[in-house]
């Protein structure tokens, strides 16, 4: 990726990106220019990459991943309301996703255009146009992937904007759309390579694995549920909004099978496998070294680049004044139940919701249950701070092979109203690399439809949390109001330390240890202190209250000394309670109250009255997923200036539920 954005100045003159059509602020292909662009080889190869520096955005990896059972935000502004369901106060906001992935289609459509006009010196030559061509279908089909699942119906081009005298599209059927993205990447697969043969050197860039994986996923998407709307009848009419998936039984039926196929092809193939330790899929990440298992990951380099700022607004919290790491926003958080849907030695439990953040000093500082912040894109597992605070150049997935796993065992479910043993199996992969390939420990997998699909929708946030897929994934499903409602009942309960959360810890006590880049840590180690272990450490009424008066950040924690025995390990709370005889040394801990708000860098909170929890009251549940309703939210509305005021073509035409 970093000659991927290195060539952007370049292409900035070589497509004269001066003539740009203002509704979709992007490149347009000047005639003269793309004669020279694709008479060689090497010039045409850089054409094609530049797309890919389009395909993700920070809305991607901020403002659309969170506001799921898996994270939310942590301010008080625009983000706030996103992450919340409230579409009618984010003026300015909602727009570059939707601009971005239509400058990587038109720079697609160009390369569509041109690149069949182009004929290798050679068989190998010929062969790498042919990969470029099979580049560009499945940049252009992952693209509209990305507007649709958000947006629903929108406009359609597959012609360079040059070749338009005007360009004013009104919305496309959703359909239609996903059926030209289905053939699009059909045909990419079949010009592609396989990672296998060589030439791709980056899973930044397509080969037919990820081709196929991505057919797979809009494959599903356009199988699925989605939120609808007369489109015949301008302005639309709200009474017409419905959940549904397309009308044509026959080629939802069809679509499932084409999800299969395309996972089958690469799991026949062999090529792509699990990572035996699940956090180096994302140490990899923040190094820039490919595996087996992520098979199609946005990458970017150096200050100049397009701030996505993977591991900044997603990653863990850090000082401003850290010297090693500088400044880590941390501008969502874990939801708090995400950590009590592992099961116990799931490995990626302490991956996908990381339990520290990092103090001015370097050291790593518990987090709370509310403060635990998202764990795959973490600073401190870098090999250097990256190029600034916000542009951490931290790689983020796209698709991974457990993903193509998935998404062949869901397929596979819809297709036989019921799991076949290669859905079975392909269900149990994920589960025993979570387990450390334990059987023991992955749970009785579901022989029955409906079952099936529930292990399915769980199983997916729990192997894909926080990759950005969660959100429209439940919307796909139909089920994104209705699964959120009941998430909300969960916080309840937590709270109240009620049902499955009755005897979570709330005392927790840690050794400070201090944080490294390349750092081998996963999660802080912690020892359990109930109220019996803490009345025995006669607290004045002033260490009381910092432990279990919780409404501000600098209270919940109590430093103590504690007493390890050099034989056996085992923590003593008090000096008294050593037992004659017993070899200790003294250590200092630190005593966390989990029911707190606090984490190093926490803008949000809980207002929360006693140590049992936040059930008191509790401002932060009581709003969270305000703005949702039903038949509503499952679409983004478009943003009125941005979008709908320069593109005449879709005058009348928001989303009927926001006129």
């Amino acid at each position: 990726m970093k000659k991927i954005l290195n060539i952007l100045g370049l292409l900035a003159v070589l497509l004269a990106f001066a003539s740009c059509e203002d509704w979709l602020d992007m490149p347009s292909e000047s005639k003269a220019d793309s004669s020279s662009i694709f008479e060689t080889v090497s010039r045409a190869e850089m054409t094609v990459v530049g797309a890919y520096a389009y395909l993700h955005t920070q809305e991607l990896g901020y403002q659309l991943l969170m506001g799921t059972d898996e994270s939310n935000s942590t301010e008080a502004n625009s983000k706030y309301y996103m992450s919340n369901y409230d579409y009618t106060n984010v003026t300015g906001m909602l727009n570059s996703t939707y601009t971005s992935m239509y400058k990587a289609i038109e720079y697609s459509n160009v390369c569509i255009k041109n690149l069949p006009n182009m004929s290798g010196a050679s068989e190998s030559e010929q062969k790498k146009i042919n990969a470029l061509l099979g580049e560009s279908l499945a940049v252009r089909a992952y693209a509209y992937w990305n507007i649709v699942r958000y947006f629903g119906d929108v406009p359609y081009t597959s012609t360079p904007t040059s070749e338009l005298t005007t360009f004013s599209s009104s919305r496309v059927s959703r359909d239609t759309i996903w059926d030209h993205c289905v053939a699009d990447l059909q045909r990419a697969v079949e010009l592609l390579p396989w990672k296998s043969e060589g030439m791709v050197a980056t899973a930044e860039r397509f080969t037919k694995n990820a081709a196929y994986g991505i057919l797979a996923r809009v494959a599903l998407y356009a199988a699925g549920y989605s939120l609808r709307w007369d489109l015949n009848t301008v302005p639309y009419d709200k009474s017409t909004v419905k959940i549904a998936k397309r009308e044509d039984a026959a080629r939802v039926r069809e679509l499932l099978q084409i999800a299969a196929d395309a996972c089958a092809a690469v799991i026949n193939k062999k090529e792509n496998t699990l990572l035996d330790d699940y956090d180096k899929v994302f140490r990899d990440l923040a190094v820039k070294a490919y595996n087996n298992e992520t098979m199609f990951e946005y990458g970017w380099y150096g200050p100049n680049s397009i701030d996505v700022r993977t591991g900044y607004t997603n990653g863990i919290p850090t000082s401003g004044s850290s010297s090693t790491f500088g400044k880590g926003g941390a501008q969502m958080v874990a939801m708090p139940t995400l950590y009590f849907e592992f099961g116990e030695g799931d490995q990626r439990r302490d991956v996908s919701v990381c339990n520290y953040g990092i103090l001015s000093n370097d050291d790593l500082q518990m987090s709370t249950y509310i403060g635990a912040c998202i764990g795959k894109y973490r600073i401190d597992w870098m090999k250097d701070r990256g190029a600034t605070d916000s542009k951490r150049n931290i790689n983020f997935p796209l698709l991974r092979y457990s993903d193509v796993l998935l998404m062949y065992a869901e397929a596979l479910n819809e297709l036989n109203n019921g799991p076949t043993d290669a859905a079975i199996n392909a269900l149990k992969t994920v589960r025993l690399r979570a387990y450390k390939n334990d059987e023991s420990k992955i749970g009785t997998i579901p022989t029955g439809y409906e079952d099936f699909k529930n292990a399915i929708i769980k199983e997916r946030k729990l192997e894909l949390s926080n990759e950005s897929l969660r959100k429209s994934d439940l919307a796909r499903w139909g089920i994104l109001v209705d699964h959120l409602t009941a998430e909300k009942e969960k916080l309840y309960q937590l709270a109240r330390r009620e049902g499955p959360y009755a005897n979570v810890d709330v005392y927790r006590a840690y050794k400070k240890v201090k944080g490294t880049l390349e750092n081998p840590i996963i999660a802080v180690p912690h020892i359990t202190m109930s109220k019996a272990d803490i009345a025995t450490l006669n607290l004045t009424l002033k260490e009381d209250s910092v432990l279990n008066r919780l409404n501000a950040s600098g209270e919940g924690f109590l430093e103590r000394t504690f007493y390890e025995d050099k034989t056996t390990g085992t923590v003593y709370y008090t000096k008294s309670s050593v037992p004659e005889g017993a070899n200790v040394t003294e250590a200092s801990y630190t005593i966390l109250n989990m029911f707190g708000c606090h984490s190093v860098k926490q803008k949000g909170g809980l207002s929360v009255e006693d140590v049992e929890g936040f059930a008191s009251k509790n401002v932060w549940i009581e709003d969270m997923f305000y703005g949702m309703k039903k038949n509503m939210v499952e679409i983004l509305p478009l943003n009125t200036t941005n979008i709908i005021d320069v593109n005449p073509g879709l005058a009348g035409q928001q989303h009927p539920c926001y006129q």
